[in-house]
């Protein structure tokens, strides 16, 4: 649910942004770009300028490559580790040549991880989300089997969606059913209340935001008695219904201004981009899709991107719309706090009552209710 409108109030957002350092102008573009709907992004020709800088801002993480002037890379990442300048922002070391030696030297000087070059999109991402994320990551061990195959084989599966958006890659479907088959034995042992809650202070909020989706898609599967394979193509459908963000600024995702009618726009291009990508892979199944096209739909015809109205959305284009709504308002984001799950339901049961099947919706709030969610 996209709202033109925001309001922050007094939430004091996380640090989400990322600084690079690398004496190549075209790799510091590409990195830039590789981030750009997750991350805000600072990037810098040499690692005194990212001093001046980024000495007064705060970091969430820092790619430091080996050729960064004056003295290289690895000065640098020894330099910080020696002082207070950036105390405990995790560092990912780049650079080119043999993988083991700048294994070695990553470890040497004091960075967090590295990265060789050249490296795809999905990898980037997945690097500097494990630095930032790893207490919360850490606490996906204690889980239950089923809940912890879920939550890291739908990380890595949605981190391989950004190669698809860049590279115009077909998505691997049976990598995507391979991740949602422990997603759906986890949501049918009851054990969704213990994957929203490891999801719910991660850093990646799309990511966040696509298995809270997906989930929830399960679970309302399971509560009107649909079997597999249609719960795994629930799943499914969750975890892919949004990858067309992944093409937006994060500036503009997160913005906590009212968005322009020019950035609204643009947020809503997200579905027309999402189907642009999905449809390079001839396998997918056309329920998927509905899940994609439709989960901006509403009954009296206001949403988008077609302002499909009453009987031209079908019953799972109903169920997506309340659940992607549902999942929009109890998450917290980077402009504002999550609000509780009764207010969410309150505001969907007396203010959208002409958008969202009340029907559906009565069966969703009961089987959050009976489920304790």
């Amino acid at each position: 649910m996209e709202q033109s409108g925001r309001s922050i109030g007094s939430f004091s957002a996380p640090k989400m942004l990322v600084g690079v350092i690398d004496a190549n102008e075209s790799h510091r573009r590409q990195v830039a770009q590789a981030l750009v709907s997750f991350y805000q992004v600072a990037t810098y020709s040499t690692a005194a300028d990212a001093v001046a800088d980024l000495g007064k801002r705060p970091l969430c993480a820092l790619l430091v490559d080996q050729s960064a002037p004056p003295r290289g890379g690895g000065d640098f990442v020894r330099l910080i580790r020696s002082g207070n300048l950036f105390a405990g922002v995790p560092i990912v070391f780049t650079g080119t040549g043999d993988e083991n030696t700048l294994r070695h030297q990553a470890a040497e000087c004091g960075a967090d991880c590295f990265l060789a070059k050249p490296f795809r999109r999905s990898l980037l991402i997945r690097a500097i989300s494990q630095q930032i994320n790893k207490t919360v990551e850490k606490k996906w061990e204690a889980l239950p089997a089923a809940s912890r195959r879920a939550l890291v084989g739908t990380m890595d599966v949605y981190n391989s969606f950004s190669d698809v958006v860049e590279k115009g890659e077909p998505v691997a479907y049976a990598q995507v059913l391979s991740a949602c088959g422990p997603l759906v034995e986890a949501v049918g042992m009851q054990e969704h209340k213990e994957i929203l809650a490891s999801i719910r202070s991660h850093d990646n909020y799309s990511y966040a935001h696509s298995l809270g989706t997906a989930t929830l898609l399960v679970l309302f599967g399971y509560a009107i008695g649909l079997k597999d394979p249609d719960l795994s193509l629930l799943g499914s459908g969750g975890l892919l219904h949004d990858i067309g963000k992944m093409s937006i600024p994060y500036d503009v995702l997160n913005k906590a201004d009212p968005l322009t009618p020019e950035e609204l726009t643009l947020v809503k291009s997200h579905v027309p981009l999402t189907l642009q990508f999905l449809g390079q892979s001839a396998e997918l199944p056309k329920n998927l899709l509905v899940i994609a096209a439709e989960h901006h739909e509403r009954l009296d015809g206001s949403g988008y991107p077609r302002g499909l109205k009453g009987s031209e959305l079908n019953e799972l284009s109903r169920m997506a719309a309340i659940v992607d709504v549902f999942c929009a308002m109890s998450e917290r984001r980077v402009y504002r706090p999550a609000i509780s799950a009764e207010a969410a339901l309150s505001i969907m049961v007396e203010g959208m009552s002409s958008q969202l099947d009340q029907t559906l919706l009565a069966l969703f709030r009961e089987m959050l209710l009976d489920t304790g969610r």
